[in-house]
């Protein structure tokens, strides 16, 4: 492949990150949050409940930070903080699906829609295509998130 052919796929690459950056704080915007609060919820969503140490080593925010995001989510009773039964001084951050879903489903359901038409727009052969360079990227954004993490004094 050719080094302007390169180029490009990564000038569009760049261009599909800005543009989701913008569809999802225009979202959060509409929901009544903060745009990383929003995507962090996405975090709780499909991780579920966890402490708070955890969703602080998952996102890279610190302790401080995201006691703050709690704060922020649980006031609109988004999440609740519930104490382990096992061990009381350990405290799991649980999301509220169903009011989570409410507030953001219709604000992404022609999206989505969308979305899915064009999936299936595509042969099976591009289909796997764009699964694998989505995969192998979402691997090499991984390991470069960890490599920098790593370098934090």
């Amino acid at each position: 492949m050719a080094h302007e052919e390169i180029r490009q796929l990564r000038k569009l690459g760049q261009q599909y990150a800005y543009t989701s950056i913008q569809m999802h704080e225009a979202v959060a915007r509409n929901a009544g949050l903060p745009g990383t609060d929003h995507k962090y919820l996405g975090f709780l969503m499909e991780k579920g409940q966890m402490t708070a140490g955890e969703l602080s080593q998952l996102t890279g925010l610190t302790t401080g930070a995201v006691t703050g995001l709690i704060d922020r989510l649980e006031k609109k009773e988004l999440v609740k903080r519930q104490i382990a039964p096992e061990d009381r001084r350990k405290v799991h951050i649980v999301p509220n699906t169903e009011k989570i879903m409410e507030l953001l489903v219709p604000l992404y359901e022609e999206f989505r829609a969308r979305t899915e038409k064009l999936i299936a727009s595509f042969s099976d052969e591009e289909r796997q295509v764009i699964e694998s360079y989505l995969s192998k990227t979402i691997g090499l954004m991984e390991e470069t998130t960890t490599r920098i993490q790593g370098k934090k004094a």
